[in-house]
């Protein structure tokens, strides 16, 4: 048995010039016409209306309205997921030259500014992995999230940004471990 072709194609019974002529209004899209038509082909109108009556015209176009939406609609979620997997390679790359950089990093060369600011890009990072609010994203001032550095001696901080860098650098290849 023969399957029956799509609403936007040849038909069967359709003569070529009808053909012709539904292509023709199929194709000029949202400002379709039977004047456009007839006047694009050099026919009668009269003629161009028969046709799209017989043909069912209307409902053949919007039949290839939706189809071209939903392949619009799947090529732009193909689309989405590529450039999400192209930003999460790169950002793959570049933690791993951080993670370089920060195991190279001397403690004792940092303020304490320098320890607040590794640590709310830290927190902030790892929210957003989780998907916490970034609207609750811990600022300094005040949060019980981030410990008062200026009352530590020089010893206290060095030793606390030791343990925040362990603990990064921790997470860090536990993040890693998981997308391989």
């Amino acid at each position: 048995m023969a399957e029956r072709p799509e609403a936007w194609e040849r038909q069967p019974g359709e003569s070529a010039a009808a053909w012709e002529a539904f292509a023709c209004y199929r194709d000029l899209g949202l400002s379709r016409s039977i004047s456009k038509v007839a006047d694009t082909l050099r026919k009668a109108r009269t003629l161009v209306e028969r046709w799209s009556t017989a043909h069912q015209w209307v409902i053949r176009a919007e039949s290839w309205d939706r189809e071209q939406d939903r392949l619009w609609r799947a090529e732009r979620q193909q689309a989405s997921r590529d450039v999400a997997r192209r930003h999460a390679r790169l950002a793959s790359a570049a933690q791993a030259k951080i993670v370089a950089q920060l195991q190279r990093l001397d403690p004792s060369r940092l303020s304490p500014s320098d320890v607040i600011r590794w640590l709310e890009a830290t927190v902030r990072i790892e929210r957003q992995a989780y998907g916490i609010d970034l609207a609750e994203a811990v600022t300094t001032s005040g949060s019980p999230d981030i410990p008062d550095v200026s009352e530590l001696s020089d010893e206290e901080r060095r030793a606390r940004m030791e343990q925040l860098r362990r603990e990064l650098e921790s997470r860090i290849g536990t993040l890693g471990g998981e997308s391989q």
